[in-house]
C-alpha cells in the first residue's frame, strides 16, 4: 500500500486532514440535500430522474471512496479490482433498467 511520507505526529497534519474530512462531509450533506430537493422534480421521464439520482449517488460514493477509504493514494492492483467492480455495478444497473423496460412485465403489473 502506497503511503505519503508525512510527519503523522504533527498537529498541522491533523488539522489538514480534519479540514479535508469536514469538506467531504459538507459535500455529502449537500448531495443529500440536492437528492431530497429533486426527489419530486419531473425531468421529463422516469429514466432521466433515475439517471440524475444515480449521478448524485456516484459523486457521493466517489468522495467516500477517495477520502474516507483512502483510495486516492493507492496504486496498482486496487484500481484494476475497482474497474471490474464498476463494470459489474453498471451491469446490475443495466439489468435493473431492462427489468423496468420489459414489455411483458408491464402487461401484468400496473403501477
Amino acid at each position: 500500500m502506497a503511503h505519503d511520507h508525512h510527519d503523522h505526529d504533527s498537529p498541522e497534519y491533523y488539522k489538514k486532514q480534519a479540514k479535508i474530512i469536514w469538506a467531504v462531509g459538507g459535500v455529502l450533506v449537500l448531495g443529500t440535500l440536492i437528492t431530497v430537493g429533486v426527489m419530486n422534480w419531473d425531468m421529463g421521464s422516469r429514466a432521466a430522474n433515475i439517471a440524475f439520482g444515480m449521478f448524485i449517488a456516484l459523486v457521493k460514493a466517489s468522495f467516500v471512496a477517495l477520502i474516507f477509504m483512502h483510495l486516492k493514494s493507492e496504486r496498482g492492483l486496487i484500481y484494476k479490482v475497482l474497474f471490474f467492480t464498476v463494470l459489474f455495478a453498471i451491469g446490475l444497473f443495466v439489468l435493473t433498467y431492462l427489468g423496468y423496460a420489459d414489455p411483458l412485465h408491464s402487461k401484468f403489473i400496473s403501477y
